[in-house]
């Protein structure tokens, strides 16, 4: 059997960030920064690093910044220029340069699995990643990258997971598998819960937001009917991708911030600034002084 690749890769953006209000109001979740760059350009990058050329992004209404950040900005580069900024004028031409990216509009936000079939033209009959931005992983290796190392072995669809401890398991995803013999990171799944009681859940495999799955998804997607909140969900698609071929669970190596959480963006900022040979001495300074 000839192996396939990992080229594409799906950024569901469509949703309305209403955690953030009110500055969501006027500017997407997606383009929040994460010290000095929105959080969704930290996934496109991951997917750049694990070989992905093309990227697809999956917006809706009043998401236009998110085109336009990955845009040239002929007004903002001719100033810089004249003004001599040769340091900026590379930093907004390398964003602008990255990679080939495609947009789809999700005109009603009716769930992640829907986003997912709304990518069905652009992704076309091959296997693709799903990165969902709200997920900053820190990874030496990028989270993807681990993920299509594996893909490459076993040529079926992947989740990413995490341990989740108490009941902080009701709020996931949860794996019900076994753990591959030879590679412990690995598992064979055998079937998925959704938000479960903490006593109920199969195991402290959370999934997390990234996914490598294979094009047979979207055939299903388009059978399963509508889940809670009558939105199309993914997890359920994937329940019913299970029916049909193997699925894996990926425990990848790195920390992973929840974005899309006041706390969990502050908490990234933190770590990140810290981080920075350009900002971590004095911030940590100024951490230092404070009184807490």
């Amino acid at each position: 059997m000839t192996k396939t690749k990992v080229r594409k890769a799906v950024f569901p953006a469509a949703g309305f960030g209403t955690r953030f209000l009110p500055a969501t109001k006027s500017i997407p979740k997606e383009m929040l920064p994460l010290v000095d760059k929105p959080i969704i350009q930290y996934g496109v990058e991951e997917a750049i690093a694990a070989g992905c050329d093309q990227i697809v992004i999956v917006t809706g209404r009043g998401k236009s910044a998110i085109e336009d950040h990955f845009d040239v900005s002929y007004e903002l580069e001719t100033m810089l220029e004249k003004r001599g900024k040769k340091e900026l004028l590379a930093v907004s031409r390398n964003v602008s340069n990255m990679v080939n990216l495609s947009y789809v509009r999700q005109k009603e936000a009716m769930g992640l699995g829907h986003a997912v079939l709304m990518a069905r033209d652009l992704v076309g009959d091959e296997p693709f990643a799903v990165i969902l931005p709200d997920d900053v992983i820190d990874a030496k290796v990028g989270c993807l990258k681990q993920m299509v190392d594996v893909f490459e072995k076993v040529q079926g669809s992947i989740l990413a997971t995490q341990i989740v401890e108490g009941p902080g398991i009701s709020a996931y995803g949860v794996l019900d598998g076994e753990l591959m013999k030879g590679d412990p990171r690995v598992i064979d799944v055998k079937g998925l819960v959704e938000k479960p009681k903490m006593a109920d859940a199969p195991s402290k495999h959370a999934i997390i937001g990234r996914y490598i799955l294979t094009p047979e998804i979207f055939e299903v997607l388009e059978k399963t009917p509508l889940g809670v909140g009558g939105e199309l969900q993914l997890t359920d698609g994937i329940k019913g991708l299970l029916q049909k071929e193997k699925v894996y669970g990926y425990s990848f190596e790195g920390k992973r911030y929840d974005a899309g959480d006041k706390l969990g963006l502050m908490t990234a900022t933190v770590d990140y600034a810290l981080r920075r040979d350009d900002l971590g001495p004095q911030f940590r300074e100024y951490l230092k002084s404070l009184k807490l």
